[in-house]
């Protein structure tokens, strides 16, 4: 008990010569102007580096005094480059569609002159007497943001920004916990894993603990190689500490060491700053041989992937880990049992693992709050395809298709008729439009004859042919195949050629 108690005191020590490092004020309140320029990849792609620079240059062309930062996806993509302004006496105002000339306006207006510049504005981010607030528009009330907390907010590059947030308060809990303590507040919490297969977490984490072993590993699964889903990749460009802080909260549960970061190499910009990250963690003294005092270690690397659609799997994806070709195994043993190089691993999604630090802080009843009674929590939705409203999105389980498509997503283009949805990746299914009340979780998607999956969704309007789009899935995990099991080898080979003669007329 003395070694326990002792070690908290240290622990507590520890947490608090760092908040004691951090400076500046929360985000209720600016000294100086702050732009923030969404620079995710959907942002790049849209032009933010040049919208980043007429701010850079108009800023300092004016001599202003003001902060410029770049930032990841809020999850509206539709509408980048987005761009986040907070100036002493306004709300915090968010722009869309800000194209470089934009961006030589809000300098000239708004941080110049005191005019807002509200016909380029969304509106503002929090309730205010002056100008209306995006909380009024349909999307943002049925949002519920707990894994995307941060994203398109935080820098994903700074510590200290990460820390105003609230970052690592999570993991400095848990390191005052039993690693039983953990593993039972996450059972209790209802987290199921969100990479696809909705296996429940806390279990998963109980069955590595209790097998044997001095080395076991802890891997973050960010190879998502679903057609249309993007919400891995935007959750590590926009905020890969809390990924890092919540494997880190599981390798103590455990009993881990040595975590892996697994990202395809086709996202080179969420390989970059995960990789920073976990130097800045280091260098601050949150990753490494003693984590705040505590007496535990834990060392992360990040793994590129090839891209292979099947390394997805876990067995597949450890395999790759270990300079093989990805290829899965039969089980069990399962991963938790025997795993990379036949040791006990336990393997999350990143989604599933950004989760966990504000489970620890907020209790699992706030968890269990949203969601279902099989499906608890939230889960993140990349909108693509035809929809006028393209990006991320993160509602309670158990929100309908029609909330999601049509409110969040605003529906198809050009007035088109809503068809279906491709829900679960190519191995999930197509919902059509006679369905779309059915609510968006694990049991009820199945029921429907669908899948969860990792969150992607491809909306299809009145113009879709579904045989051509069935095709097109199925051509793409005819290619994607291992090509171990014959059902799959010869099986999609067989199917696709089927359809081919369907699309021939023949």
């Amino acid at each position: 008990m003395n070694g326990a108690k002792e070690r908290k005191a240290r622990v507590k020590e520890s947490w608090t010569r760092l908040q004691k490092r951090v400076s500046g004020e929360r985000k209720s309140g600016v000294d100086v102007p702050e732009i923030r320029v969404g620079s995710a990849t959907c942002g790049k792609a849209a032009g933010s580096e040049e919208t980043f620079e007429v701010f850079k240059e108009a800023i300092a062309r004016k001599e202003l005094n003001a902060r410029l930062i770049e930032v990841g996806c809020l999850g509206h993509c539709y509408a980048e480059p987005m761009v986040i302004i907070r100036k002493p006496g306004f709300p915090p105002m968010l722009y869309g569609y800000v194209s470089p000339g934009v961006a030589g306006r809000l300098v000239k207006d708004f941080l110049g002159e005191g005019d807002p510049c509200l016909e380029f504005a969304l509106g503002a981010l929090e309730e205010n007497e002056m100008i209306p607030s995006v909380s009024e528009l349909p999307r943002f009330q049925m949002e519920e943001k707990v894994i995307l907390r941060n994203v398109g907010w935080v820098n994903p590059e700074s510590m200290e920004e990460y820390l105003r947030e609230g970052g690592c308060e999570g993991l400095f809990q848990s390191l005052q916990m039993e690693p039983q303590e953990i593993i039972e507040l996450v059972k209790e919490s209802g987290l199921r894993g969100l990479g696809g297969a909705g296996f429940p977490t806390g279990r998963k984490w109980e069955q590595c603990r209790m097998t044997p072993g001095e080395t076991k590993y802890v891997i973050g699964n960010g190879d998502e190689g679903d057609p249309g889903a993007f919400m891995d990749r935007s959750l590590i460009e926009s905020d890969p500490f809390s990924v890092l802080e919540g494997m880190t909260i599981a390798a103590y549960a455990v009993g881990s060491n040595k975590g892996f970061f697994y990202i395809r190499s086709e996202y080179p910009l969420a390989v970059a700053r995960a990789r920073t990250a976990i130097r800045i963690l280091e260098e601050w003294g949150l990753l490494g041989p003693d984590i705040f005092g505590s007496g535990f270690g834990f060392s992360v690397e990040v793994i590129e992937g090839a891209g292979a659609f099947v390394c997805g799997e876990s067995t597949a994806l450890q395999a790759s880990i270990e300079g093989r070709r990805g290829m899965p195994r039969v089980r069990p043993p399962h991963s938790v049992i025997s795993g990379l190089w036949g040791k006990p691993t336990l393997l999350n999604n990143v989604k599933t693992l950004a989760a966990v630090p504000r489970i620890v802080i907020r209790g699992s009843g706030w968890f269990r709050s949203f969601g279902t009674e099989g499906s608890k929590g939230t889960a993140v939705f990349a909108l693509a395809g035809k929809v006028m409203n393209t990006g991320l999105v993160e509602v309670p389980m158990g929100t309908s298709l029609e909330d999601i498509i049509m409110t969040a997503g605003g529906g198809a283009p050009g007035k088109k008729a809503f068809k279906a949805v491709q829900i679960g990746g190519p191995s999930g299914g197509c919902l059509p439009a006679r369905r779309v009340k059915t609510p968006v979780d694990f049991d009820s998607l199945i029921e429907a004859g669908a899948m969860m999956g990792s969150g992607g969704m491809v909306i299809l309007d009145e113009d879709d042919c579904m045989v051509r789009t069935a095709r097109f899935f199925l051509e793409f995990t005819e290619k994607e195949s291992c090509g171990k099991c014959t059902p799959c080898r010869i099986g999609t080979y067989q199917m696709r050629r089927i359809l081919d003669r369907f699309v021939k007329g023949e």
